[in-house]
């Protein structure tokens, strides 16, 4: 299961982490966004101990999508020692080319 970051964890979470987060920006009215939620989950499940992967609910967390400049979602950005080191916006992924890509960083 995907960690569920907000404002009050995303900088203990994901901007100090020693190791590569992927964050996916979301909300429960976007039906892409629901299509790859189990795709985030089995990452979450599967690299868990290695990787950081987590959620920002964007309805309920609005500081950080405007800090990130969400403007579509679902948003994957991808965080290297504080860093957007990446990014893909839209459902066209799987759970390997996710993985390639934080194993990459």
């Amino acid at each position: 299961m995907a960690k569920e970051y907000t404002t009050a964890n995303f900088e203990s979470e994901v901007i100090n982490s020693e190791v590569p987060v992927l964050v996916d920006f979301w909300a429960e009215w976007c039906g892409p966004c629901k299509m790859i939620t189990p795709i985030i989950d089995d990452l979450a499940n599967e690299v868990g101990e290695t990787y950081g992967v987590g959620k920002v609910n964007v309805d309920n967390n609005q500081e950080l999508a405007q800090k990130y400049g969400i403007r579509s979602i679902p948003s994957l950005l991808f965080f290297k020692g504080g860093e957007i080191v990446d990014q893909i916006v839209g459902a066209s992924i799987t759970k390997e080319s996710l993985k390639e890509k934080l194993a990459s960083l």
